[in-house]
């Protein structure tokens, strides 16, 4: 059996740790550096989390293709060639959604080779039919490019985009300087204000912003690395806290954009153009300490410069508790989650199955053992489902965390109708899949033979 990941330090003293924190630090992301991973966390009951990416395409900077995930890691294709501009390019679209209820993407408008003074505006009310609005000329005497306008929307509810910009003396040295919506239309924008202290030769400033602080992650143009800053007011002085290759990204990274998840950590993504390669990579300690980079599955390679956009919706996956059901596979529609010998398999199971078979084919749903909007699974004999060096099997519950954090999985929408995927709660991003016939926790790989796989339909309990 594949040895359990160790987890350093102990999750006891993770657990004293957690329980010294003010709650503010949890909704904040503000975990401590040794925490290393952290849990999943399910969205309020009737809702789901999305996230909406609207990339440009490494083959076609002349379009762009609308992505959605419920967990920041599996992005599905919603609509190809969605947005074509009606001249001229479209790259590193960001997108926001206004007080209007409208959605906005703001892009680069002209290809790097080229002399680019404007920036575009799209809006669409679904995500997916969009509209184009205009190509604002940037007011910034002896421009040559601006580049890689960003959404900042502050706690005033004031509208920014940051954009960076060169002149025609040095067409490859940017500045970041912040526009802000002078009406609710975003037709009308003040005049361009640098960013203080971030300085020239820095591209695709990324803000946000907790409590008082701005937190702001440009690419240095020199070194190729994104770096880290921080100030007191949006327009700066921001100080450089981090250079080079402070959070164990690499060089040659570009596009930095970050958003908060439902477990309060926050999550960046960036374009490893260097290598083909779209990254993402997480922190839980306010953006001290980052996760090993991992590529971004399915779209990796496909996708360039983005933001993200994530919001709560209604809907999300009904599955009462305390009721017995059985599991069937999405893509196998005679297969079923079966306990053998502690492990959890999928066989056959039919009407002419052995009454021990189809006992061992029905599971009672309860709330999670480690949050209880999410689910655990109990076996007819009182052992629970939890994951163990990445397999699925069956347990009694020893009291402890670790327990039931392994015993807690997250309900998200699965391919078929009325189907569910189940992520794992301690290792968030892994889901339950069958390979093989049995089953374990594994990392998505972006196609859709993994999402079928990974998806179950609860019927009615054979037993």
């Amino acid at each position: 059996m594949t040895p359990r990941p160790p987890a350093t330090p102990s999750r006891r003293t993770l657990l004293r740790t957690l329980a010294a924190l003010p709650a503010s630090a949890l909704v904040l992301g503000e975990l401590p550096g040794m925490l290393g991973t952290a849990e999943a966390a399910a969205p309020p009951s009737g809702s789901a989390t999305r996230y909406t990416i609207v990339p440009f395409l490494n083959s076609n900077d002349g379009t762009v293709n609308v992505y959605q995930s419920d967990d920041a890691t599996d992005f599905r294709l919603l609509r190809s060639s969605a947005y074509t501009p009606p001249a001229n390019r479209i790259r590193d679209a960001a997108i926001f959604r206004h007080t209007d209820g409208y959605y906005y993407i703001t892009y680069t408008t002209h290809t790097w080779q080229d002399t680019s003074t404007t920036i575009g505006f799209a809006r669409s009310s679904d995500r997916v039919n969009w509209t184009f609005l205009y190509d604002y000329p940037v007011p910034i005497a002896n421009l040559s490019r601006a580049w890689a306008p960003e959404w900042f929307v502050d706690s005033d509810g004031s509208v920014n985009v940051i954009v960076s910009c060169s002149t025609t003396d040095d067409e490859w040295i940017f500045t970041p300087y912040r526009l802000r919506a002078t009406n609710s239309a975003l037709t009308a924008w003040t005049s361009p204000v640098a960013l203080s202290g971030i300085g020239a030769n820095h591209i695709d400033t990324f803000i946000v912003r907790i409590g008082s602080t701005y937190h702001a992650f440009p690419k240095n143009e020199t070194t190729k690395y994104i770096e880290y800053a921080t100030a007191s007011s949006l327009t700066g002085p921001y100080t450089i806290r981090r250079t080079g290759d402070w959070a164990g990204w690499g060089s040659y990274r570009e596009g930095p954009a970050l958003v908060q998840l439902d477990n309060g950590g926050w999550r960046i993504f960036f374009d490893g153009y260097g290598d083909g390669t779209y990254y993402y990579s997480d922190s839980y300690d306010t953006f001290a300490t980052w996760s090993a980079p991992r590529a971004l599955p399915g779209i990796s390679g496909t996708a360039r410069h983005f933001t993200v956009i994530k919001e709560t919706v209604p809907g999300g996956v009904s599955l009462a508790r305390n009721t017995t059901r059985s599991f069937r596979s999405a893509n196998y529609s005679t297969r079923y989650w079966q306990q053998q010998s502690a492990l959890l398999n999928l066989p056959v199971v039919t009407g002419s199955s052995t009454a021990a078979e189809k006992q061992a084919s029905t599971f009672t749903v309860v709330a999670g053992l480690a949050d209880a909007n999410a689910c655990s699974f109990r076996d007819a004999s009182g052992n629970y489902l939890r994951h163990y060096g990445f397999r699925g099997r069956f347990d009694p519950n020893d009291g402890t965390t670790t327990f039931a954090r392994d015993a807690t999985f997250i309900a998200r929408t699965g391919t078929a109708t009325d189907s569910i995927r189940l992520e794992s709660y301690n290792y968030p991003g892994r889901y339950l899949r069958h390979y093989d016939y049995q089953l374990r926790v594994d990392l998505p790989d972006g196609t859709e033979l993994f999402r079928q796989d990974s998806s179950f339909t609860p019927v009615t309990s054979w037993a």
